[in-house]
Formats: C-alpha cells, structure tokens, sequence
C-alpha cells in the first residue's frame, strides 16, 4: 500500500533551500521508503549495513566520492562522524538537497547535527501515519484503530499487530534502547515498558515508578529522556504564565503510537478495547499524536502543553500562540453531554487571551456549542489553528 506521505511537500521544498535534510523518528516510522520515493535519483546507502558502514568510515572521502549526485545515508547515528566530512563537501558544493540523512536516534543524532551542520540542514520528524494518511472511513473503527496503531508496516503488509508489537519490541526497543542506556536487569525494564504504557495519559510520578519497577528514582528519570527522545513516548509539559503557583509542575506521559501501548497492555485484539479501563487514556494518546503530527508534517514547531491545577481542574491541551492561547478538549465518548464543557468554561474565565476553543470526541458529528468547535475523532486533522 503506497501512501503518500503529508510531510513530503514539507521535505521537497526545504530540499531545494537546505544541503543537508535531516529526518528522524522512531524506527519502522517509513523514512526510508518516504526518502527512496521523493528522490528516485540519489543512490542509497544504509549504514546499519555492516560492510556499508565500514567502508564509510575506513575511506569516508572515497564513499562521498560515490555520491556525486547526492545520496540517502540512512541510520546516520551509527556513523556520527560521517557528518563532518558531510558538513566539507556540501561547504564545497554549496548545493541544495545534497544529501538526506535519517536516523532513529534523536538523542544522538541531533547532538551531531548541530556540531557539524549547523544553518547546512533542515531537521523534520517523522511519525507512523496519521489518520488522514490512511483515509479512516466507517470501516475502520475506533478501537480498530486504537489496538492496530499506525506504524506503516502493519498496513503495507497487513500483519497481525499483536505479533508484529511483539517482533518490534524484542528487535528494536529492548535491542536499541538497551545497548544505549546499558540495562543490567532486562526483567525491571520489560516492567517499565509496561507500566509506562499503563501510565499513558497520565501525570509522570518518577518515585512511584520507581518504586513500581524497583529501581531508583534517578534511573527512571534516565529511561524516561531514552524513551522520549527516541519517540515512544512524549512528555507534554504542563503550561505556566499567569497560573504558575496553582499549577503542578509533572509532565503528562503519552505514548506516541496506541498499537504499541496496547500491546504493552496485554490487549490481544479490538474487541478487548471496548470494555478496558483505559481506553479513554488510548483515545487520548491517539489525538496528543495526531496534533504532533499535524505539526511535525507541516515542520511547526511543538506549542502543545496541558493546564491543571491544585484543585484538579484540568485542560487536556493548550496551544501556546505566544500572547494568545487556544485549548482543546478531548473525550472519548461518542455521546456529547454539558459534562465535556466543564473545563473549558472554567479555563475561559480565568484567561482573557483565549482564541478559540476545541472538542474532539469519538462521535461523528461536527458543529458548534457553548462556542466550542466540536470535532469528531476522525477529522483531528482539520484542526488547523495552532
């Protein structure tokens, strides 16, 4: 199944400004295929590739000399240093879309990005698809949607996403996370695994982690950036200004795709969301990632954060627009009741700087109510005014 990729006319028009276009996201997310189909003419090099890389890093002038015309050079993190010599040729050249580099690590990646290529490169993020890559229609329902998750893979081939969450897990999450951050005990971390996805939607508490998974605090606090920074999770900040001695100060975790969290959870098929207690926290984190990739498929930049205070009033998004503020609500019921309200008008009374205000629901019915813009799950995407 080819999809075409909505960050692709983000990508084609800074290649024709930019040496250098940098793309991460967490592996399997569809860089290569993205890269290969929007620049048919560049050779391809794939640097997990042991005699690839060897040869790259041996003789990296004679392996540049190989891409006259440019290349794709995917999984740069396992060659950082190939950047530098990157950074000379493009410095000579001074051509536009020279090179394409992918990486799965961002951790490690941009650090080396932004020693070497520096004002050469543009940075973007790739995500799994989002629902509008997949053109969701009444076929595809809800909890479909929440236990399959949108990693390309599993659509391109149609695979069970129960085994294919498995095979992802053992081959790339505990393989690449656990050789970065050196996990003496595999057990304590398969349990973090699980009970962060038990935690998705919620308010991080490193201690009760922690003492959930029996390590200390401060190797949470270090899984936890693994984690974030090679997109399996997000941490959405909590927003201050004029509130910041009412507000707590933790982060909200989500999970970055619900097909992975699912399965973390044990869930085996669609028919066991329906009744799972945590289905409204899967429904959640599909909307905080489909906001990330409206954002990241336009190259905007993340002014997503979340309102609470000490009294447990709560907005679940606020759109930071610098002297005005939008927010949105999210529910994942499909019955829309004065309850879903609540927060809003609450917010709105204390913030004289509101533009506009957001409901995305399970239902399917769009109009405005109470002022508020109600949205059905499947048109998030529309959602333009960020």
């Amino acid at each position: 199944m080819l999809v075409k990729r909505e960050i692709s006319q983000t990508i084609s028009r800074l290649a024709k400004k930019y040496p250098v276009i940098t793309i991460t996201g967490p592996r399997q997310s569809g860089k290569t295929t993205l890269c290969k189909n929007l620049f048919v003419n560049k050779k391809y090099f794939n640097l997990e590739a042991p005699d690839i890389r060897n040869y790259a890093a041996e003789d990296p002038r004679s392996f540049l000399n190989d891409c006259k015309k440019g290349a794709i050079i995917d999984e740069i993190q396992r060659l950082p240093d190939l950047l530098s010599y990157i950074q000379a040729e493009v410095d000579e050249k001074k051509k536009p879309g020279q090179f394409i580099v992918t990486g799965s690590q961002n951790f490690q990646l941009l650090n080396s990005v932004s020693q070497s290529l520096a004002g050469r490169t543009a940075l973007l993020t790739l995500l799994p698809f989002s629902l509008s890559e997949i053109k969701t229609d009444k076929k595809k329902s809800l909890d479909n949607i929440l236990y399959k998750g949108l990693f390309p893979r599993i659509y391109d081939h149609d695979l069970n996403p129960t085994e294919a969450m498995s095979y992802y897990v053992n081959t790339y999450i505990e393989k690449d996370l656990r050789s970065l951050i050196n996990v003496k005990d595999l057990m304590a971390f398969e349990t973090f695994l699980k009970l962060c996805a038990g935690r998705t939607g919620q308010v991080l508490n490193f201690s009760s982690l922690g003492n959930d998974c029996g390590v200390s605090h401060n190797t949470i606090k270090e899984w936890i950036s693994i984690l974030e920074a090679s997109y399996i999770i997000k941490l959405l900040r909590p927003y201050y200004k004029n509130y910041g001695k009412r507000l707590i100060k933790s982060a909200k975790l989500y999970f970055l795709d619900t097909g992975l969290a699912a399965f973390l959870l044990g869930i085996q098929n669609e028919t066991q969301v329906e009744s799972h207690p945590l289905k409204g926290a899967l429904f959640e984190t599909l909307i905080i990632s489909e906001l990330l990739k409206s954002k990241f498929n336009s190259n905007k930049s993340d002014n997503l954060y979340f309102f609470r205070d000490h009294k447990g009033n709560e907005i679940d998004v606020i759109f930071d627009q610098g002297m005005d503020v939008s927010i949105l609500e999210i529910k994942s019921g499909q019955t829309i009741n004065n309850d879903f309200f609540k927060n809003i008008k609450y917010f709105r009374n204390l913030n004289s700087n509101m533009k506009n205000s957001y409901l995305v629901y399970g239902g399917s019915e769009s109009r405005t109510q109470f002022d508020v813009k109600i949205t059905p799950w499947r048109e998030v995407h529309l959602i333009r005014d960020m």
